[in-house]
């Protein structure tokens, strides 16, 4: 018979002991010549199941935080793609930027009046008050901003890219000089837009590591996927790697699921089923 093993929420201060991309352990240090760049250390179950369920939690301390996550209203922030909708658009010309953005407002289901844009050293950003019916979502106003982007190719280029897929061809990133900041940054950010069809995800660390002319960034995940009224969660534990070639830009990127358990909530506590 399955039993039920109870475990207390830890406070989120624990993820600076499981490798989070703020902490100086070993697992963040470059790997010596010759050797494989160890992957951050696997939680116990417990800390795991206590992150997956704690709806405070999110991400690790330090990990990437989009501009955009102060906005006090209801928002959108989306990429404008090619018309395959494979990947997402660069240019270095604001005004093409601003043609691809055009015609992708036209085309989608909710469109909005132009107001303003912004831009980084990563993407052109428009701004854009989207109107919705009165009954639409929990959304206060009539109107909310969207925030449509479009990568710069001197920073950014996925051309190419099957966004569909989390293993293969990531795009390429431009920005000189290319370290493993870059990275992190390129592999944190993409995270907010892929698409994964758990309702409980959460990153329990973010790695990077260098080795020669190889930069590596490694998302630590783990995701709760329901089996049906009155049975157990199975916990997964992932690793998306992401690998960039210092001299070409190339990032290539691998997903790979590295452990799994059975958990679930009893009276609003994390427990492990055995």
């Amino acid at each position: 018979m399955r039993s039920l093993v109870p475990i207390c929420m830890p406070l989120l201060s624990v993820l600076a002991a499981c490798g989070g991309s703020g902490s100086p352990d070993s697992s963040s240090l470059p790997a010596p010549d010759g050797a494989v760049a160890p992957a951050p250390a696997i939680p116990a179950d417990s800390e795991i199941a206590a992150l997956v369920y704690d709806s405070s939690y999110a991400v690790p301390t330090g990990f990437f935080v989009d501009e955009r996550a102060t906005t006090d209203r209801s928002y959108t922030v989306h990429h404008v793609l090619d018309v395959s909708g494979s990947y997402e658009l660069c240019s270095d010309d604001y005004a093409v930027a601003l043609d691809w953005e055009a015609a992708d407002n036209a085309s989608r289901s909710v469109q909005g009046y132009y107001v303003g844009s912004h831009e980084n050293a990563r993407y052109f950003e428009f701004i854009r008050e989207l109107a919705y019916e009165d009954d639409v979502g929990n959304i206060d106003d009539l109107t909310s901003p969207g925030y449509a982007r479009v990568f710069k190719c001197s920073n950014t280029n996925r051309d190419g890219v099957d966004r569909s897929l989390l293993s293969g061809y990531a795009g390429t990133l431009n920005a000189h000089p290319l370290d493993t900041e870059s990275v992190r940054v390129f592999a944190e950010y993409l995270w907010q837009f892929t698409f994964f069809p758990h309702g409980r995800r959460k990153v329990i660390a973010s790695s990077s590591h260098e080795h020669g002319d190889e930069l590596r960034q490694t998302l630590q995940l783990a995701f709760a996927i329901g089996q049906g009224d009155g049975a157990c969660d199975r916990i997964e534990v992932a690793e998306w790697h992401f690998v960039a070639d210092r001299q070409s830009g190339a990032v290539h990127k691998s997903f790979d699921v590295v452990r799994s358990f059975e958990a679930r909530l009893e009276r609003g506590m994390p427990v492990i089923c055995n």
